[in-house]
């Protein structure tokens, strides 16, 4: 069985998200999407607001499954036997990034290899940060993310 794991904050999960979920979905026997709980970041909503999102978003899609997780991503991927970490680049600038983090994930599990799915360009622009800011200003971001997450952001936002 194939399994990759897709982490990420999904704060909130977007429909760029959703379409590489999808994707994988097509790839994989299974997907785990592990929302991360110990971030850097500063979240819009907790933990278990973000997991509950994502699962209503990706409801649809049957080998899927979703994951808060506290540890390293690495330990994650390996406490759930996946030895594929799959992550998104929508430009140039998160190439960088996220080849750093695939090369510390690889030193810290040299088992796992990172694969990395480009979105289609009418997601590429799109990010939760945007989307955030989007809501929080008054604005539509129902063509950015799943129907569930505008209305969290809504309610959030009191709009």
């Amino acid at each position: 069985m194939t399994m990759a794991v897709y982490p990420g904050t999904f704060d909130p999960i977007t429909n760029g998200h959703v379409h590489v979920v999808e994707r994988a979905a097509r790839i994989f026997d299974r997907v785990i999407v592990g929302v991360a709980g110990s971030t850097h970041k500063t979240t819009l909503f907790d933990l278990e607001t973000r997991v509950r999102l994502a699962e209503q978003s990706l409801a649809h899609l049957d080998n899927v499954e979703i994951r808060g997780f506290h540890t390293l991503l690495a330990n994650f991927a390996q406490a759930v036997g996946a030895r594929i970490l799959l992550r998104g680049l929508r430009a140039v600038a998160d190439y960088e990034y996220e080849l750093q983090l695939a090369n510390l994930n690889k030193q810290l599990a040299p088992e796992l290899e990172s694969l990395f799915l480009t979105p289609v360009e009418h997601y590429s622009f799109i990010s939760s940060t945007l989307v955030k800011e989007v809501a929080r200003l008054d604005g539509q971001v129902e063509a950015f993310v799943p129907q569930i997450v505008a209305s969290a952001l809504r309610d959030h936002f009191d709009h």
